[in-house]
């Protein structure tokens, strides 16, 4: 198998996580094509929906599966085994991506699909004292490894030490990772994989299937961009389980009044003192609902939506925020997450969304 020029740099140290590997919805594993192996859900739906049927996509993580804490079992080892291409997230969000390659014996190509985007930079940083040096070295790593093989990135991340005990590689955790959310980001990583399969495969036969779908998200920018302006700015307030909507927040003129669980990672736990600044919060920005997720458990978002007296969505009106539901849902795919999502907000804000285009229902 060849070698190919990777689309961008990985920038990820290993954890310990779960889930297992899967073909993404609608296509049959076969030998013919690319064989592509995508981190996220969100982005083995998009991969799938760029390729056609011209590749074999897998997912790593299972629909309602956070790629914040997963752990990589004997299936996901052999889809990458086997893998021409990785797509992965980037922004630091795979941070079990390193150890899981190398047990794999990974040879292809890493395509980080947030190369080049505008990133959010983490206000919960987990390193906290790194100052700018250590940012300017993050990106002179980047731009020193940019284009390397999967095993070219592996020697040198052998040959640079971790800089702190228990935190391998450069993984700063310097930004926000969700940078779907905003689906001006999903059309850029769409592009990279789209580039990354024809850098890879030029004989592929992509690009009507490409086209089509980078339409059918710039719709979907449209219809959620005067959808969400059907509200005032100021009543645009949003309470989530975790600090997922950052890209959402800058994109639309959204207020992301406070989060469950004050943090990036989903992982994380709540003080008692953050509960009660929480539904203090709540209180004074008239915030109207608490919105759950679907990966993550709604328990303690209700207490604080009780206390706060104000509504909770949850179940089947979770908000969709590190992972697709399962195939056939309203949450299944990556543009009907979008729609679900956006339609969750508006309608908690006392408005209602603009109809959904045909092409997208």
């Amino acid at each position: 198998m060849r070698n190919l020029s990777a689309v961008g740099a990985l920038g990820a140290t290993a954890l310990v996580l779960t889930g297992c590997a899967g073909t993404a919805p609608g296509r049959d594993a076969t030998d013919d094509g690319l064989r592509i192996v995508a981190t996220t859900t969100q982005l083995a739906d998009i991969t799938s929906e760029v390729v056609g049927d011209a590749a074999t996509v897998t997912s790593l993580l299972e629909p309602g599966s956070s790629a914040h804490a997963f752990d990589p079992g004997p299936s996901a080892l052999s889809a990458l085994a086997s893998a021409d291409l990785l797509v992965i997230s980037g922004a630091g969000l795979e941070t079990w991506l390193d150890s899981t390659v190398e047990a794999s014996g990974f040879t292809g190509t890493i395509v980080d699909t947030s190369a080049g985007l505008e990133l959010i930079p983490a206000e919960d940083d987990p390193h906290e004292g790194h100052d700018h040096a250590e940012e300017e070295h993050a990106g002179e790593h980047a731009g020193e490894h940019a284009g390397e093989s999967a095993e070219e990135h592996a020697a040198h991340a052998e040959e640079e030490p971790a800089e702190e005990e228990g935190h391998e590689g450069h993984d700063h955790g310097a930004f926000d990772p969700h940078v779907w959310t905003d689906p001006a980001n999903a059309i850029a990583q769409a592009e990279a994989v789209r580039d990354a399969v024809i850098a890879a495969d030029p004989e592929a036969d992509i690009a009507a299937s490409a086209q089509a779908y980078l339409t059918e998200l710039h719709e979907l920018e449209a219809w959620m961009r005067a959808s969400i302006e059907q509200v005032p700015v100021a009543e645009r307030l949003v309470v989530t389980t975790h600090d997922t909507f950052g890209y959402l927040e800058r994109a639309f003129d959204v207020q992301v009044v406070g989060t469950v669980l004050p943090s990036l990672d989903d992982s994380a736990d709540a003080s008692a003192a953050h509960i009660d600044e929480l539904v203090a919060e709540i209180r004074e920005t008239g915030a109207r609902v608490v919105f759950s997720e679907n990966a993550i458990d709604p328990q303690l978002a209700a207490t604080i939506a009780r206390e706060a007296g104000v509504e909770l969505r949850q179940g089947e009106d979770a908000l969709a925020a590190d992972a697709l539901g399962v195939e056939g849902s309203p949450t299944g795919t990556y543009i009907a997450s979008q729609i679900h999502n956006t339609t969750a907000l508006v309608t908690g804000w006392g408005a209602e969304p603009l109809p959904v285009p045909g092409s997208l229902s």
